[in-house]
């Protein structure tokens, strides 16, 4: 049963999103755009999973700190998160790095994004503040991470994935005693510690912080005057805080929510080519790893209005279908094939064209006889007719980004070079 929102420690809690990376592992996808602000699914924005998460846990004070690329995120968050209203103590905040403690001085490091904000986040009056990154796929009760961390009496509660030992190599790991208690942190160990009892598994920090705000505020002010810090929660004050505080590991598989079709907990980074392609790709599967239906734990967005998909055509060599496919409103597949594809908003596919493991951005256009394979396609990007993408690795080259993978990516300024030198 769950508690009454009155008994909740959300409402005491407010959600500070570092929403500012730059994301340069998704190449020419974050030439426009912050990684957070990167499509998925269909609909959504990948910073709308951790928004979401706080809201769905009751957590209605928010802030996002941005700096790189920051416009299409900005607009994203006026344009699908403006219902939060001031009158019922609801506050979404977008921190824009805007120089407000000197005129030489961006956010230098996560924890830095925090103490240039200490004023605004005083102004909340939260008892708890929970530190996110917004660039995650992943649905999570942050209730349960706070109730943990206030009956535990930690300074820092930690989240943390489970992984096997082998791929913990390319994570910040978290040395666990038998009380969850951290004992140590390691960025990117060699040989990383295990959990215990699980010779097979370590955990990995999966970049998630619950402190009691009067803690880290006095933390914050501390590390901005020590001058050898990097001003980084993973660097500095988290490993501080392992050696001379108590800093406990939160597992996400005690809060990960699933509708009951997920087999396990579902985490993505999707900071490469080949990660979000395929994690967008995953979404067309008989039984997708994660439940994007489940209208119990809604993902929040900017709702376009547009009208319903349409498909068009129905002969032999020119039939508008779609298989294992996700198509958004405004599309129109139009005497084409698309097949374990996911099309975004207004997507339009023509004549005798075929897709195959296609993500297409909205608005994008493949226009009559072209065919697709394994290929990511930006937003507006126009596919003139005849083009053959995803069969030829050397010709693609060219052209277009292909992936360690072997997905192809193409943006509009991409086909806008090729245009001009085929003439």
């Amino acid at each position: 049963m769950q508690p009454s929102q009155s008994g909740r420690l959300s409402s005491q809690a407010m959600a500070f999103v570092l929403a500012g990376g730059r994301g340069s592992r998704l190449k020419e996808l974050t030439d426009t755009r912050a990684k957070p602000a990167v499509y998925f699914g269909g609909k959504s924005r990948i910073i709308d999973f951790a928004l979401s998460n706080a809201l769905n846990s009751g957590i209605r004070k928010m802030a996002i700190a941005t700096q790189y690329k920051a416009h299409s995120l900005i607009r994203h968050m006026q344009r699908g998160w403006s219902f939060f209203r001031a009158e019922r103590n609801e506050y979404l905040d977008i921190l824009p790095a805007s120089q407000r403690v000197a005129e030489n001085k961006w956010y230098l490091g996560t924890a830095d994004a925090v103490t240039q904000n200490i004023d605004i986040v005083d102004s909340y009056g939260i008892k708890y503040v929970i530190i996110l990154a917004g660039d995650h796929i992943y649905k999570m009760d942050y209730e349960v991470m706070l109730r943990q961390h206030a009956e535990t009496g930690a300074d820092v509660t930690v989240g943390c994935l489970t992984v096997p030992k082998a791929e913990a190599t390319a994570f910040g790991v978290m040395g666990i005693d038998n009380d969850k208690r951290i004992t140590s942190f390691l960025e990117k160990p060699a040989d990383p510690p295990t959990i215990p009892g699980d010779d097979a598994h370590s955990l990995a920090s999966m970049g998630i912080y619950v402190f009691n705000w009067d803690f880290l505020r006095d933390l914050l002010i501390r590390d901005s005057e020590d001058s050898n810090s990097s001003h980084d929660f993973g660097h500095d004050l988290i490993p501080d805080i392992v050696k001379n505080g108590k800093a406990m590991a939160h597992l996400f598989s005690d809060s990960c929510i699933t509708s009951g079709l997920e087999e396990e907990p579902y985490w993505r980074d999707v900071g490469t080519i080949d990660a979000f392609w395929s994690a967008n790709i995953d979404l067309t599967d008989f039984t997708p790893k994660l439940d994007i239906y489940d209208n119990s734990w809604p993902i929040w967005t900017y709702s376009e209005i547009t009208p319903p998909a349409k498909f068009i055509h129905d002969e032999a060599d020119r039939r508008g279908l779609a298989v294992s496919s996700l198509i958004s409103g405004g599309c129109i597949v139009s005497g084409s094939e698309v097949r374990n594809s996911l099309l975004f908003t207004g997507v339009r596919t023509h004549s005798y064209s075929a897709l195959e493991k296609v993500v297409a951005l909205p608005y994008s256009q493949v226009h009559r006889n072209a065919r697709l394979t394994n290929v990511v396609l930006d937003r507006g990007v126009e596919i003139p007719a005849g083009l053959v993408i995803g069969e030829d690795p050397e010709e693609d080259a060219k052209w277009f980004r292909v992936s360690e993978g072997g997905v192809v990516l193409v943006t509009k300024s991409m086909m806008d070079q090729r245009a001009a030198k085929l003439g």
